[in-house]
């Protein structure tokens, strides 16, 4: 039997894993998708009437977007995955609040709340995060921002949290963003609803659409246009209604057990109710340029969003490229893809991938430090890696950073790694998946 144990320390959890050669089988759930439990929380807070969200992420980055909404006068009930109700506070009323409020470690709350609270006339707020948060930059939104009149001061030029907000009436934009960000993107179209006129913004390639699928189901007056990468958003007047909502699973969890059971020889997993939203499939088309072995089944849509179930086998994997337009659509994904070009035949490169530096952790340098650490060849460039598979790996010490991809990326490698792997800090793991160990213990050996 292979051996999974998560040990509490003074400061941390240790993950050990003592692979033997065990063949990964059954039946997996994955949680709810992060992305869309963030902005059914936040959706429902400005709506009228009640929402109801099924199947949403009870990892610590929506607790902290449920806790700063609370704040602000929505009542959003104790979460769970089975029935969250929130009663929204109507569109442009959303209270101020008595203390600062805390995102924690999750970046998606605290930018797509800066373009609600740049648009609260009259109101102030002030916005941090951990550690982790306070260092990555906020100038992608707040820049923007500016530009519709917003009044935001924050360290390192308003690049940095802490952030103050002094709510001001907005003026509609067409924004040309430099990046492909769905956080960018979201952040303008939530100050856009309560701007002046319309607001548009224009990406260089096409990111993850689900707070346009979501804003539109709320009833938004919203216009996407695929082709030119285009999202406009109506102003001031209108108003979103509560819904219900039924959150698919994440594929950025999904993608763990892909690598996993590709990688591990005897291997067959099928994973359940995974969101197949074509902006966030860029892991699938990846994996099948080296020859996973993967299939889709049962097909469907839940409220809005394609769903399915992926069924994937052991194969034997080779090297590809990764950038360009795909990178957009796997760009949280990448953790675990260089864990697999490790194992694929051949050199594979990843490249356009830059934006990989100021995430939870600079995770180009981290990947490359860790997995070379277990005897991988692994070059970091500038925007990207260089892997070089077919090297055995060897069990060792090593160390999530607290960002919770790095520690489950690092497990998967692991598991057909020789000897003993200890992963540091392993706890960082429930930021989006808070069962992920005992989910390992159960289709492990």
């Amino acid at each position: 039997m292979a051996a999974v144990s998560l040990t509490p320390l003074a400061d941390h959890q240790t993950l050990a894993i003592a692979p033997t050669g065990a063949a990964l089988q059954g039946i997996v759930q994955i949680p709810g998708d992060k992305s869309i439990s963030h902005r059914a929380l936040m959706l429902g807070a400005i709506a009228t009437g009640t929402t109801t969200i099924r199947g949403l992420l009870l990892g610590e980055d929506p607790r902290s977007t449920a806790a700063c909404f609370r704040a602000m006068g929505a009542k959003i009930s104790d979460l769970n995955t089975d029935c969250v109700s929130v009663q929204g506070v109507g569109l442009g009323n959303l209270g101020e609040p008595v203390d600062v409020l805390d995102a924690g470690n999750s970046g998606t709350t605290l930018r797509l709340m800066l373009g609600l609270l740049a648009a609260q006339p009259g109101k102030v707020f002030t916005v941090t995060g951990d550690g982790s948060l306070r260092s990555r930059p906020m100038s992608r939104v707040v820049k923007p921002l500016l530009q519709m009149g917003a009044q935001i001061w924050g360290r390192n030029h308003h690049n940095l949290a802490p952030l103050a907000i002094q709510g001001q009436p907005l003026q509609g934009i067409t924004y040309h963003s430099p990046i492909a960000s769905a956080q960018v993107k979201s952040c303008i179209l939530l100050a856009g609803l309560l701007a002046e006129g319309e607001t548009t913004v224009i990406e260089p390639a096409r990111s993850r659409d689900h707070s346009e699928r979501m804003l539109q189901a709320f009833g938004a007056n919203l216009t996407v246009d695929p082709e030119a990468c285009t999202v406009t958003v109506k102003g001031r007047g209108q108003a979103l209604q509560g819904q219900e909502v039924i959150v698919p699973g994440d594929i950025s969890s999904a993608a763990f057990w892909l690598v996993a059971a590709a990688i591990t020889p005897g291997s067959e997993l099928l994973i359940e109710n995974v969101g197949v939203n074509p902006t966030r499939t860029g892991v699938l088309e990846a994996l099948a340029m080296m020859g996973a072995d993967i299939t889709q089944e049962n097909p469907r849509t839940v409220t809005g969003e394609p769903v399915a179930d992926l069924r994937v086998r052991h194969s034997g994997l080779k090297a590809c490229t990764i950038e360009g337009d795909l990178i957009p659509r796997l760009i949280d994904e990448i953790p675990i893809l260089a864990v697999a070009a490790v194992f694929a035949e051949g050199t594979t490169v990843i490249q356009d991938a830059e934006e990989l530096r100021v995430k939870e952790s600079d995770r180009l340098a981290v990947m490359a430090a860790e997995l070379n650490r277990m005897g991988a060849k692994v070059v970091e460039l500038p925007d990207g890696l260089e892997i070089t598979g077919g090297t055995p790996l060897k069990g060792t010490d090593l160390d999530s950073h607290t960002d919770h991809r790095i520690a489950m990326s690092l497990a998967i490698a692991a598991l057909n790694a020789s000897g003993k792997t200890q992963i540091h800090r392993a706890e960082a793991a429930a930021i989006s998946y808070p069962n992920f160990v005992s989910t390992l213990q159960t289709v492990w050996g």
